[in-house]
Order: structure tokens, then C-alpha cells, then sequence
């Protein structure tokens, strides 16, 4: 489980890359390595990993086939500054909201508008989730727990306001048009919707066409 909190934005060391797999490295700051274990639980741009090695300050994560073709992960390289968020202790505050670390896909960046303090992303969504998306609901983009400014459905486009201490600490402020983002959608959210559309679909089933 995580927040949705940033805790830092950490460039990635070596990556590994085999068929079907990468095998990836960050170097940890002090606060992050405090009781890490081999088996933890981090994730990074939202994407859930599980610790496979700890070298001093370097940590290792795999990422196999199915998180490659969902995520940005596909596109790491030696110096891409991810998003780290430790797995949540029993009892922590919940700053954001909850989140698996399970994203449902990408999201491109499709233009960045900018005024005194303030940074608005609009990205263009995937129908097949936008759904579940609505405006001033929950999202978590490369993993930070995020406020949906405004929402056109037509355009299968939604918008997010950044402030200065969010773009200080993860790397939103990196991004530009044309860039992917990981995208995991509300669960509590996905539920309703998604019961809501079996019981309207059992009490109103859809007619086939005549012959």
C-alpha cells in the first residue's frame, strides 16, 4: 500500500536489458534505506517492486514483460529521474490516497501551461479508464496522489495543477509535451462505477437487434 507522497525523485543507476525483462538500480538516500529488506515493497513512478538486491546505497528492482508494455518503466535509461515512494507503514498518515501501485497504463503529456507559481498538465487519456476519472476526484500519475483539475470527456483529455513544492520534489518539472505517465485510477471509484453499470446492465439489459 502507499499514499500517493512523493518521497524523492531519484535518477536511475545501471539497467539490465533482456528479453522480456529489466533489471534496474537506484541509489537510495539514507532516510529511504532505513529497515529496507530484500522482498519490500517500493514503488517507483507508481509502479510497485519488489527489492531483489541491496548493494550499500544501491537497490535493485525487475521489472518483467506485463510492467514494461503498461508503463514508462519501458523507457528507463542510465540518469531517468524517477518518482520513490516506500510501501506505507501500518498506522501512517494518508496524505494523498491510497494506492496498489497496480497502474492501469500510460498517459501522454499533451501540452503544459505555466503562470506565476503554477503549472497545469493536460494529458489525453484512454477511454477504457477515463471513465472512472472524474473532475476534482483522486488519480495517481508516476505515482503522486493528484487532484483532477478539469475533465472533456469529448477529447478524452484531463487536466492537473501542480505547485511549487510538488514539482520540487518529483519529476513533473522534467516532463514535455509528447512524454507518457503512469496512470493508476481511484479504487473506490472504479468499484462504484463498475457496480453501478452490472446493475443497470442486469435491470436493463441490452436488446438484441431483430433478425
Amino acid at each position: 500500500m502507499y499514499t500517493g507522497i512523493v518521497q524523492s525523485c531519484r535518477p536511475v543507476g545501471a539497467v539490465e536489458k533482456k528479453e522480456g525483462l529489466y533489471t534496474f538500480t537506484i541509489e537510495f538516500p539514507d532516510e529511504l534505506l532505513q529497515a529496507l529488506e530484500t522482498g519490500a515493497s517500493v514503488a517507483v513512478n507508481g509502479v510497485c517492486f519488489t527489492v531483489t538486491r541491496i548493494e550499500e546505497r544501491k537497490v535493485s528492482f525487475d521489472a518483467i514483460a506485463e510492467t514494461l508494455a503498461l508503463s514508462n518503466i519501458q523507457f528507463i535509461e542510465a540518469g531517468t529521474q524517477v518518482n520513490i515512494e516506500r510501501s506505507a507503514k501500518s498506522g501512517a498518515e494518508v496524505g494523498g490516497h491510497i494506492l496498489s501501485g497496480h497502474i492501469v497504463g500510460t498517459s501522454e503529456l499533451v501540452s503544459i501551461e505555466e503562470s506565476s507559481n503554477n503549472k497545469r498538465l493536460t494529458f489525453k487519456g484512454n477511454p477504457d479508464w477515463l471513465k472512472f476519472v472524474f473532475e476534482k476526484g483522486f488519480l495517481a500519475v508516476n505515482g503522486c496522489s493528484l487532484t483532477v483539475a478539469a475533465l472533456d470527456r469529448q477529447k478524452h483529455q484531463f487536466a492537473i495543477n501542480l505547485i511549487p513544492e510538488t514539482l520540487a520534489r518529483t519529476n513533473f518539472a522534467l516532463l514535455k509535451a509528447g512524454d507518457p505517465v503512469n496512470i493508476e485510477i481511484e479504487s473506490q471509484t472504479q468499484v462504484i462505477v463498475e457496480t453501478v453499470e452490472r446493475i443497470m446492465e442486469q435491470r436493463f439489459p441490452k436488446q438484441s437487434p431483430a433478425a
